[in-house]
């Protein structure tokens, strides 16, 4: 097979089945790929060594800082790995790989849900890297079951989101290398939030911007579930921000694509 890593036979012709196909191609290039590879498995242990150990002792957060911490490196993992497909969509428009799928009546909607499943897998590692090192430098959370399993739905549903708006940016990008500058954005949107530090501690100019993005609800909700303490309205605005991301990124991803294959 070609480093393209184009599959030449498909299963019977049905949208699943053509997703799964896509979603086996995505995750085979990703093993390929060390480079990127190595870096969205190392990327999770630096960012909890480099905030635990470098600036936790000097911000004050009412607890230990690696408990405050996780759940933002666990949102800047997520961001960075997601902004991947970005890449790796525009990849496949820019070298042929979509003519040549859709020569084989694959259909728009298989591939970019092959590479929006491929990132949720990729994410998926990363998260439980990210709670190993965690784990292994003294964070202990309180959560029971259900509470665990809440945070995972809203963490899955928070990087299904970011998939699909980073699908979307590398259908408008021109060049995978531009598609690479939204890798940028999304890890820079939780500096401006309370993953790192608390918002009270920022300038005053920048407490509306940082309580009401996206990041916000998501960290504290997860913030909360973990520890087992109130998470409040927050639980409820963070699946409405995701929900709303997730949604308006499906619908212009079948809008662009539409327009990019004809």
């Amino acid at each position: 097979m070609s480093d393209l890593a184009v599959p030449t036979t498909f299963p019977r012709r049905s949208p699943l089945g053509d997703s799964l196909v896509m979603v086996d191609r995505c995750l085979r290039l990703s093993r390929r790929n060390v480079d990127a590879m190595l870096t969205s498995l190392m990327l999770p242990i630096m960012l909890m060594l480099l905030f635990v150990y470098l600036f936790g002792g000097a911000i004050h957060t009412g607890t230990r800082y690696v408990t405050y911490v996780v759940p933002g490196v666990l949102l800047l993992c997520a961001g960075f790995g997601s902004s991947l497909t970005a890449v790796s969509v525009s990849h496949d428009m820019t070298a042929g790989i979509i003519d040549r799928l859709r020569s084989m009546d694959v259909s728009g909607r298989s591939v970019l849900a092959g590479q929006v499943a491929a990132s949720v897998v990729r994410n998926a590692v990363s998260t439980v890297l990210v709670f190993a090192v965690a784990f292994g430098i003294g964070f202990r959370p309180t959560a029971q079951p259900l509470r665990w399993l809440a945070a995972a739905g809203i963490l899955a549903l928070f990087i299904l989101a970011m998939s699909w708006l980073s699908a979307a940016v590398g259908l408008l990008a021109k060049s995978p290398e531009a598609a690479g500058g939204f890798t940028f954005l999304v890890m820079f949107l939780p500096y401006p939030s309370s993953a790192f530090v608390p918002i009270q501690t920022m300038p005053g100019w920048i407490h509306g911007f940082a309580r009401h993005q996206p990041v916000t609800p998501v960290i504290e909700t997860l913030r909360g579930l973990l520890l087992d303490a109130p998470v409040g309205a927050n639980a409820w605005r963070a699946i409405a921000w995701s929900a709303a991301i997730l949604v308006a990124a499906v619908g212009l991803s079948s809008v662009l694509f539409r327009r990019r294959v004809g």
